[in-house]
């Protein structure tokens, strides 16, 4: 048995706190219900001490869509949905999403509904999965809208995924790269640097460049590590701000070799899925697209849904405006087109996510292939320049003696 404190206050309002010896944070609860309390919070008497970096702390979609999968299936075996945040919160691997459930269930115990008391923690679960809640409780249908919020999640898991494994290879060899040219920088040509000294006379322009480098990583090494935390802050800085963001949004879509074209192809992708989800779940329309328009990941996506709603408000379509947009292909606002028509828009939005799912998986491998030469020759004119640049000298010696 574990030893637990507790907070709690009785029916006549008069608070409580002590502790009991139990086997579990449920077990607890059950006891203080049993002597009339209500429970404000329970928790170990012996905290770990462990250092806490809970800004580093954030929890993975795949957490979430186990999460809301969970809650979805026992609330559909008829249990309550207090007692199925209880149930969570015991078996929540997640510090952070276990924190967070025990907020939430407190906030249930309350009196408040489960969808206001998920919009308490916009960090964790986002303004998708707090409306498909709301629409859940509100159609009666809760554990059908959170199994919609679990294969969104997924998808988008999914799809984040193939990306990243996509680009670790590219990575691991500039991050290879980059370690040789330290090396060398720092251990090569210093050693050709003392033999240049004994020749005398002028040295060559790209030897002088190097030499720069070398002196600049063995000698002022700290600078190199002031300026790139200086323009990495900056631009992080940058990135946040309104102006910023919207600028570093557009030029993402016009980044060459493929990586504008994925860029477009995954907030298409995530568009669709997401208006998907929402109608098929009840969301109100505009409602949905204000939500699909803020979660788009995408200023251009946010900017085309302003001109939806306003189109939508006036009694228009939803295509009619997506057409002005240039991030939507043609393809996708004639298959909404087609969707509003037959009144399968949902079942449309499905087909176009799938669609550009499928095309950007195909899109990263194009530009796996497309990266593999382009570093490889990189890579053999860093190293080259700095061949030639040590040799030259010794060829000008040559000719001289000659």
């Amino acid at each position: 048995m574990s030893t637990f404190v507790f907070k709690a206050i009785d029916l006549a309002g008069v608070k409580a706190s002590g502790e009991v010896e139990a086997d579990s944070k449920q077990a607890v609860s059950d006891q203080l219900r049993a002597r009339g309390l209500v429970v404000l919070d329970i928790g170990d008497k012996y905290a770990s001490r462990e250092i806490n970096l809970s800004f580093l702390e954030r929890v993975k979609a795949g957490d979430l869509a186990v999460f809301a999968r969970q809650l979805a299936t026992m609330i559909s075996s008829g249990m309550s949905i207090l007692r199925a945040l209880y149930v969570l919160e015991e078996q929540t691997e997640s510090k952070m999403l276990k924190e967070t459930v025990v907020s939430v269930r407190k906030d249930v115990e309350a009196g408040l509904s489960l969808s206001d008391a998920l919009a308490r923690h916009p960090k964790v679960f986002s303004q998708l999965f707090v409306a498909m809640t709301q629409a859940g409780e509100t159609g009666g249908v809760l554990e059908d809208s959170l199994k919609r919020v679990a294969d969104q999640l997924e998808k988008d898991a999914s799809m984040h995924r193939q990306i990243r494994s996509a680009m670790i290879y590219p990575i691991l060899v500039m991050v290879f790269a980059v370690a040789v040219m330290i090396a060398l920088c720092a251990f090569l040509i210093p050693v050709f640097e003392g033999v240049f000294k004994q020749f005398g006379g002028e040295l060559p322009a790209i030897t002088k460049v190097s030499v720069f480098a070398s002196h600049v990583v063995t000698k002022e090494w700290w600078a190199m590590f002031l300026v790139t935390a200086a323009v990495v802050g900056v631009f992080l800085k940058w990135k946040k701000s309104v102006r910023g963001r919207k600028q570093w949004d557009r030029l993402r879509l016009r980044i060459p070799m493929k990586i504008g074209t994925i860029v477009q192809e995954v907030a298409v992708a995530r568009w669709s899925r997401t208006l998907a989800s929402l109608t098929s779940a009840g969301v109100p329309l505009l409602q949905a697209l204000e939500i699909t328009g803020r979660t788009g990941g995408n200023i251009a996506v946010e900017e085309a849904m302003e001109g939806v709603i306003a189109s939508v408000k006036r009694g228009g379509t939803i295509s009619a405006p997506l057409a002005k947009a240039p991030i939507f292909p043609a393809m996708v606002t004639h298959m909404v087109g087609v969707g509003e028509e037959t009144g399968a828009l949902d079942s449309m939005l499905e087909k176009v996510a799938e669609f550009y799912e499928d095309r950007v998986a195909a899109s990263v491998k194009a530009l796996t292939s497309i990266l593999e030469p382009i570093m490889i020759l990189v890579i053999g004119a860093m190293v080259g320049f700095i061949v030639i640049s040590m040799y030259l000298p010794l060829f000008e010696v040559y000719n001289r003696i000659e």
